[in-house]
Formats: C-alpha cells, sequence, structure tokens
C-alpha cells in the first residue's frame, strides 16, 4: 500500500510551489476592489485569446482571484489542500478527498479557470437535488466574477436546455447529459441540437458514475407494436409453472442435470437468466396447442415466454421495481430512487405488467443507445472527486487514462473507519445491527442505516419498530417525502 501512497505523496509535492505562487498573491489580490476582481475575468480572456497563453500560465492568478471571490460572496477561504485538488482536476486527473474536505468548493477553482476558454465546463452530480444546490450556491461565486451559469435537470423545454449548455459552466446529473446527447443525435436540424461539443467535465462521486454505472445503458425508446394479449396468455401460463432457482451454480454434474428435469424451468440469479426444461417445453405445447414450440412461426410466444419467465423469476418486487397507481416503475439499484418514465425494453415491462395484474401497455423499440462509459471517454478532458478511488485506482487507469492523487486532509483525521464485520448469516447480521442503533439511540447519537433493497429496508424497519426505536424509512415508495424527511432528520 505505501508503493501508492508515496505516488500520491510524490505528485503533490510537485503541485507544491503552484500552490506557493497562489498563496504569494493573495495579499496583492485582496487589495483589488470588487469591480477590479471581476475585470481579471475579461484580463484572463485577453491572455488566452491574444496573448498566446495557456491555462496553466494563468492558472496561479487565477486561483488566487477565485479564492479571494469565494471569500468575499460565499465567506468560504479555500485551504491550500482545496487548491491542490484543484490543479489536480485541472491536470484531468481524479482527486481523492475525504469526506467532509469540501468538494463543492474545490470544484470552483478548475470550473473557472477552464470555462475562461469559452468552451463550457461541465459540473456532473449525482442527483438534480444536488446539481440544483451546488449550482444556486456557487453560482453566486461565479455571477461575481462575470461567469454565467447553468443547469440541467429533466423536464426542461429544449429551448431552456441549450440555454444551460451554452453558458460558461452547466451542472446537471450524468443521466440528463447522456440523454441530451441521445436526443442530440436524433435531431434533424443543427439549430435543434441542446448541447455543444464536450470539453471538459468535473464529476462528482466519479467512481459511482464512472466504475459502478459504467455499462448502465442509457435508452430512448420509440413504440413499436401494440401490446397484445400474447404476454397476458404467456403470463398465465408461466405462473403455474414450477421453477429451481440456483443462486451460485459450481457444479453442472448429470445428477443436477437430471434434478433440473424435475422442473419447468430453471432461474440462474447470477446470470440473470431463465429458461425452459423439456418437462417445460412439453407443458407449452400443450397450453398453445403447437406442435413444436421452438419452431420460427412461434418465434413471437417464444419471446413473450422467455420474458415471462424473467419477470417471474428474475425481477422481484419492491427490489427491482415497484406498483403505484397501477404502474410499473423501476427502481434505479444505485440509487435506490424511482426513474419516472423510463421502461425496461424488448417486452419485459410488458411482461411484468402481466405478472403484476395492471394495464399492458404498447411495446418499444430502441431507438438510441449509450453507456456512461463511452459517453464521458468522449470529453476532450475529465476529471473528478470522489472519498473512495484508491480501490479502483486499476480500473480509472486501464480505462479512463485517468491517475488517482490522494489529498492530505486539512487537519489530521479524528474520524476512525473501522472495518468490516462479517456474520454467518442474514439473522445475526440483522440482530447486530439492530443492537449497534439501540446503543447509539440510547446515546442520543443519530445514525444512518443503508439497505440494498426496499424489502430490506422494510424488514429492518419492523425490527425497529418491535424494539420500539423511533425511526424513518426513505426509499422509493417515500420518494415525495424525501427532503422533509432529510431535513427533520
Amino acid at each position: 500500500m505505501k508503493l501508492f501512497k508515496s505516488y500520491s505523496e510524490k505528485e503533490v509535492k510537485r503541485v507544491r510551489p503552484i500552490v506557493d505562487k497562489i498563496n504569494s498573491l493573495e495579499n496583492e489580490i485582496s487589495k483589488l476592489s470588487d469591480e477590479e476582481l471581476r475585470g481579471k475575468t475579461n484580463y484572463f480572456k485577453k491572455l488566452l485569446k491574444d496573448e498566446g497563453k495557456s491555462l496553466d500560465d494563468i492558472l496561479p492568478e487565477a486561483f488566487a482571484v477565485v479564492r479571494e471571490a469565494s471569500k468575499r460572496v460565499l465567506g468560504l477561504r479555500h485551504f491550500d489542500v482545496q487548491l491542490i485538488g484543484g490543479i489536480i482536476l485541472h491536470q484531468g486527473r481524479i482527486a481523492e478527498m475525504k469526506t467532509g474536505e469540501g468538494k463543492t468548493l474545490v470544484a470552483t477553482l478548475p470550473a473557472y479557470l477552464n470555462a475562461l476558454t469559452g468552451e463550457g465546463v461541465h459540473v456532473i452530480t449525482v442527483n438534480d437535488y444536488l446539481a440544483r444546490r451546488d449550482s444556486e450556491w456557487m453560482g453566486k461565486l461565479y455571477n461575481f466574477l462575470g461567469l454565467t451559469v447553468g443547469l440541467v435537470i429533466s423536464g426542461m423545454k429544449p429551448n431552456e436546455k441549450q440555454a444551460a449548455y451554452n453558458c460558461d459552466i452547466t451542472y446537471g446529473t450524468n443521466n440528463e447529459f447522456g440523454f441530451d446527447y441521445l436526443r442530440d443525435n436524433m435531431v434533424v436540424y443543427s439549430s435543434q441540437l441542446v448541447q455543444r461539443k464536450l470539453n471538459y467535465a468535473i464529476i462528482d462521486e466519479i467512481d459511482s458514475i464512472l466504475i459502478d454505472e459504467a455499462r448502465t445503458p442509457l435508452i430512448i425508446s420509440g413504440r413499436a407494436n401494440q401490446a397484445s394479449d400474447i404476454y397476458k396468455k404467456a403470463d398465465r401460463f408461466v405462473s403455474k409453472l414450477e421453477a429451481k432457482t440456483i443462486v451460485e451454480e459450481d457444479v453442472k454434474d448429470e445428477a443436477q442435470a437430471e434434478d433440473n428435469e424435475k422442473y419447468d424451468y430453471i432461474v440462474d440469479l447470477k446470470a440473470k437468466s431463465a429458461s425452459l426444461t423439456q418437462k417445460g417445453i412439453s407443458k407449452a405445447e400443450k397450453e398453445f396447442g403447437l406442435e413444436n414450440f421452438n419452431d420460427i412461426e412461434n418465434s413471437e410466444l417464444v419471446h413473450a415466454v422467455n420474458q415471462a419467465l424473467r419477470a417471474h423469476g428474475i425481477m422481484k418486487k419492491d427490489v427491482d421495481y415497484i406498483v403505484k397507481d397501477g404502474q410499473v416503475l423501476i427502481v434505479d439499484e444505485f440509487t435506490g430512487r424511482i426513474m419516472y418514465g423510463r421502461r425496461y425494453n424488448n417486452g419485459l415491462h410488458q411482461a411484468i405488467e402481466a405478472k403484476e395484474h395492471v394495464k399492458v401497455a404498447d411495446e418499444s423499440k430502441t431507438l438510441a443507445n449509450i453507456t456512461f462509459q463511452n459517453y464521458f471517454r468522449m470529453y476532450d478532458k475529465l476529471s473528478g472527486m470522489t472519498g473512495t478511488a484508491m480501490t479502483e485506482e486499476e480500473e480509472f487507469e486501464e480505462i479512463y487514462k485517468l491517475d488517482v492523487i490522494e489529498i492530505p486532509t486539512n487537519k489530521p483525521m479524528v474520524r476512525i473507519d473501522h472495518p468490516d464485520v462479517i456474520y454467518k448469516n442474514e439473522a445475526g447480521k440483522f440482530r447486530a445491527v439492530i443492537n449497534d442503533i439501540k446503543s447509539s439511540y440510547e446515546k442520543g447519537q443519530p445514525v444512518l442505516v443503508g439497505t440494498v433493497s426496499i424489502e430490506k429496508s422494510e424488514k429492518l424497519s419492523k425490527m425497529l419498530d418491535k424494539e420500539r426505536i423511533p425511526h424513518q424509512v426513505l426509499n422509493a415508495k417515500y420518494h415525495e417525502k424525501e427532503a422533509e424527511i432529510v431535513a427533520q432528520a
């Protein structure tokens, strides 16, 4: 581990002289009037455009200007370690900064510097709330310095988005930026494009977006054909079948193959696949009066049955989706939030609608898709911040050619990060969690408990009720109450 540490230490040492230079300018810049400080923006633009200066040439003075403006507008002065973080981000690298070290303020430095070229800077956060908060809060600083700030969130009209992307600095979520890129690829006239060239991105929680969600496809669908009764028929058939579920398949011996044939279909949770056995196929032929179920002319029915098998075997209610007001709504596995307006494609959504006995909507077909990995690799320069990137250091290097630099904390760390505790089974783990919460509750210490699914959060809630510990549950079912619950906490 020391080896990696020393790489970061060496890199931090290399930017120290730049920090000293920024600090040496503080005295002089603090004497400027607000008007003179604001005038620096045009002065920098002129240096870049007419005098052939590079961003690195003007970095020390530009950072000193941002720090001074921040003191005046926000009442916050960037610490030296935040200046280091800002330099690392400007270099197109990942700054690993511990929670509470002020990442939001760090982003203002490279965002201002890179916005001076007029080519646009995108600051990307994980949800709409943070994008709005940061754009309003840090926006005061940018506006003071004469730069424009835009916000891109879902539900905006194309002309509003166009205006937001044309700003010097644009805040928004990874989902929205990705979808806007896809929509831009589908317009007919260039005047309808909302995004400009993808110039420079600063990604907050970069590991969550570029590693955990890297392969998540963003898909724009259009209507394909009318949803016939085929999904309902397939559902009626599948709900009568008996399934065997495999959690982790290591041994594939003959005894197991024979055992599999006692069931109608096999669900492999690891591979996320569900398929009929020979016994199941015979039942299907009998049910639908067919000679050969897998004949090419039955392909539509086979497809509907396969999706019904997935809907029953793999897709879990209150984990993958919820049913609300007669609609099947997808739950984002990373944030636990409802993804309004999103539907599973290829008929899977229809199969779930049939399973849950709600109205089956028309089928959709994919018109455009891209993964986050491919979208973000199109930026000329990419950088990001996170509390935990060292663990994914190799992936960042391999996939995105980004290196991770550990930024020292402003004051020595006093928080203790305990190692993981492993339990033999879930019941033991949950009991330990309850006991832990209980002892914190008795001390009057607030506790935040994260679970992997809605179902688990409700199980824990019932256990807390039994122990008479007052608590709030925040999951996709209580999406609307989120701000209120967090405010109360």
